[in-house]
């Protein structure tokens, strides 16, 4: 059973939402905010648990049969309203949200509504939702999960807390990854420096044997860029396409690597390097490549990511990428 105290981070959320439950002034709306993998829905299940326990604490107790259930998505006062389709509309948030918010929780003191992807809710369904927000029962809770705060109407908004979820410290990352994930300290400093404080991206990294492989062939593109032709490195890098990676993942590897350089360049250190293994890849590119040279490189990287984001083609925009880097790094 979750307890506040598995929420990674996010000190900040914790004491507000724990204060709310030790005072019973819980507010009657929350907006959690933060990209995919940050841990918002992790942070709901909690809180929803805690409000419907049966002991009525500031934590799930997870012994009672209100947790039991609640873990299993099972509890009839925790109502998750899901997207079935790319958005979702009036109807959706009527039949699941305000016309169902009337009738009285089952068996606990609130009844809870979980709205995940509410960047998805189109204007009519948020402003079906904004009556039931502005006269809400006193039972009722609802949370509504974002990735793009920003896409919800500031009338919305103004009558929810807003709770924003931040970088979870690397410390705590590598520590929870060691510990939890079981993965080794190499491994744990490659998936914190990629995964730039999100808890969840990290952990998927640690268990996912694609991205391992996926890192190699990054790896071994950058070992031997020098050495082989253009459509040698175009065909490695076609091969990450049977792998379930988003594409933007290796340019993030070649990110982390193109900054190791520089950080050792900069530094002669080797302590402070992610990828220390390739020492002696990294040493040769550092004494050939000047440092304007290295951030071109790694602004080359970024506007690979913009192109992607633009439905460039992925090949294409690695031809691009690949000639900067043949150039400047």
């Amino acid at each position: 059973m979750p307890r506040f105290t598995d929420i990674i981070g996010q000190q900040h959320i914790k004491e507000h939402l724990q204060g709310a439950l030790k005072s019973g002034h819980v507010g009657h709306a929350y907006i959690i905010s933060g990209e995919k993998g940050s841990g918002k829905e992790f942070v709901a299940k909690v809180f929803s648990q805690a409000l419907v326990c049966e002991k009525g604490g500031d934590d799930p107790c997870g012994e009672c049969p209100a947790c039991k259930k609640a873990e299993t998505r099972n509890h009839p006062d925790i109502i998750f309203v899901m997207r079935d389709h790319p958005s979702v509309g009036v109807e959706e948030i009527r039949e699941k949200v305000t016309d169902n918010i009337s009738i009285k929780p089952y068996s606990a003191p609130y009844k809870v509504y979980i709205i995940c992807e509410a960047e998805k809710l189109t204007p009519q369904a948020q402003n079906a939702l904004l009556k039931t927000l502005e006269e809400p029962p006193a039972y009722a809770v609802i949370i509504l999960l974002t990735s793009n705060v920003e896409s919800l109407l500031p009338t919305v908004r103004s009558r929810c807390v807003e709770l924003e979820m931040k970088p979870v410290p690397a410390d705590l990352m590598k520590k929870y990854l060691m510990n939890e994930v079981e993965i080794p300290d190499y491994r744990a400093d490659v998936c914190i420096a990629y995964a730039q404080g999100n808890i969840g991206k990290a952990r998927e990294m640690a268990g996912s044997d694609d991205f391992s492989a996926v890192q190699n062939s990054a790896l071994s593109l950058l070992r031997t860029l020098k050495d082989i032709s253009l459509g040698e490195q175009i065909e490695l890098i076609r091969s990450m396409s049977e792998y379930k990676v988003d594409p933007k993942e290796y340019l993030d590897i070649l990110s982390v690597w193109y900054r190791d350089v520089l950080l050792f360049k900069a530094t002669g250190e080797t302590d402070i390097l992610i990828y220390r293994d390739e020492l002696p890849v990294i040493r040769k590119v550092a004494g050939r490549s000047s440092y304007e040279g290295i951030q071109d490189v790694l602004n080359a990287i970024q506007k690979a990511k913009m192109r992607l984001d633009a439905n460039v083609n992925f090949e294409l925009t690695m031809e691009l990428l690949l000639s900067t880097i043949r150039e400047k790094g």
